[in-house]
Formats: C-alpha cells, structure tokens, sequence
C-alpha cells in the first residue's frame, strides 16, 4: 500500500512539473508570435512588463522575470519549499520561452485574430501552469489565486484600477485602435484562466485516525505547512486520536503519502469541503 502511494507520488509530481513546464510555454507563445508583434497588451505583471519592452525595446523575458522576482520573495514565507520550486520552475521556462521565441514572426499578421490567439494562449497557459503547481503572481492579477478560490477583496479594487491604467497608457502610446484589441486579449485572457482554474478552488476536508498523532502533525506542517488539529483532547505519542486538516485537490496526494509514511495502519477519510475557504493566500 505505502509503495504504490509512492509511486503514485512520484508520478503526480513528474505529470504536474511537465504541465507547469508546457503552461508557461504555452503562455510565452501568446505573447511572443500574437500579442508582442501587434503591440497587444494584457493586465497586470505580464501587460507591464510588455509595455516596458515595447518602450525600451528590451527583450521581454528579461522584464517578466525581474517584475516576478519580487513577488515570489514577498510569498516565500507563505507557500512551502515545493510549491516555490515549481513557481521558480514556471517563471524560468515562461522566460526562456520569451526569450528564444522573441526572433520568429508572428503567427497571425492581423491584430484581431492574433489578440484572440494571444488572449487564449496566454490564459490558458498561465491556467495550466498555475493549476498544477507553478502559483505566480499572474493568477491572482487576473483573478484568481491558486488556492483561495479568488482575490481578497480589498485587492480587487486595485488590481482592476491597475490594470485599466495599463491599458490606456497603451492606448495613448501605440493607439486606441490597439488598446481595443488588447481589451479583447485581456478579457480571453481572463476566461482562459478560469477555464484552466475550473473546480480547483474545491477543498478538501481530511480526518487522520493514527497512534502516531504527533508525528503526522509535524510531517504536514514542515513538507507542506499544513496545520493539523485534533478533533478532541490531544494524545500522545502511541495513543490513538483523530487529527483534522484543510487542504485543497493539489496537495491531496501529497497529504496522503506523508501520513502513510508516518503511519501506514493510520486511517484517513477526505471528503469534499466546498464551502470552507483554504488557509493559503
């Protein structure tokens, strides 16, 4: 039993960094070969780092990965080691996908198809990325977060006036003509992040039986920094008690497997929690 959790995991964590690695591609192709060459631009990180290398003509995986940068420091407290790597690793690709596709063409030469092509590679892409484990900012300027099911609310109010500002400076640099295309882009941008995101804000509640309570609690919250607490009195080590988490669909098999391996007679039960709200950003 505990093997094959093991290799179940294994497998999880080799799918999900090859669909973070495929999502952030995807999204440098939307930007490079549709949005980039029509000088489209898109809300948040991504639409101020094309409006940098449009005006100073710079590469635009180089202002991509500097923007980021700083918001991966501010979160590094608040998402564990893993979730920081596959967030490094979808940086990384997204800016050497930039930069290697920055010399070809564009796909499409006129600007509606590709704000339309660009709009849904973009979303989608970052969707992928995101839904499996690279959790960038893009997610939460666009509307969403990995794991909380939305903004807070006190960020919606900015992050709209945020990006409204980015698109009429592009207006006024590049014309309102582009503006209304980018516009378009945008609003595909933002469905293809909703699509991709679809059913992952779904929590998940999960009841832990085991003799070694103790150490499970410990195991969760330094792999994962899941906070786990007993349904009743607490026990110690040896006696058993029940142990009750939070987590999200992503981290399920991560739960799992480090509680079996903690405790491989433990009992567990995880059932759907829609309407609770995850303790992560």
């Amino acid at each position: 039993m505990l093997v094959t959790k093991n290799r179940e995991l294994r497998e999880n964590r080799a799918f999900r960094i090859l669909a973070v690695i495929a999502g952030a591609l995807l999204a440098a192709v939307g930007l490079e070969l549709f949005l980039m060459p029509h000088g489209l631009v898109v809300g948040g990180i991504t639409g101020l780092s094309a409006m940098f290398a449009h005006t100073t003509e710079m590469r635009l995986g180089l202002f991509l990965f500097l923007f980021n940068l700083p918001f991966i420091f501010m979160s590094r407290k608040q998402i564990n080691l893993r979730f920081a790597l596959y967030t490094v690793l979808g940086l990384a690709c997204l800016t050497i996908g930039s930069l290697a596709l920055h010399r070809f063409p564009a796909v499409l030469s006129e600007p509606l198809p590709a704000a339309i092509g660009g709009g849904l590679c973009l979303g989608l892409g970052i969707g992928i990325a995101v839904r499996f484990g690279g959790m960038n900012r893009e997610a939460s300027d666009q509307g969403y977060t990995l794991l909380s099911g939305g903004p807070p609310k006190s960020a919606e109010i900015p992050v709209m006036l945020l990006n409204c500002a980015l698109l009429l400076l592009a207006g006024a640099l590049f014309g309102w003509d582009q503006a209304m295309y980018s516009i378009i882009a945008y609003l595909l941008a933002f469905e293809g992040v909703r699509f991709s995101l679809r059913g992952l804000s779904r929590s998940r509640a999960v009841w832990i039986t085991s003799t070694r309570c103790p150490a499970v609690q410990e195991a969760l919250k330094s792999g994962l920094n899941l906070p786990a607490a007993f349904t009743g009195e607490s026990v110690p080590e040896g006696v058993a008690g029940t142990l009750f988490c939070l987590t999200n669909k992503l981290e399920e098999p991560d739960v799992l497997a480090i509680v079996l391996q903690c405790d491989p007679d433990s009992r567990i039960i995880v059932k759907r929690a829609d309407g609770f709200r995850n303790r992560k950003i």
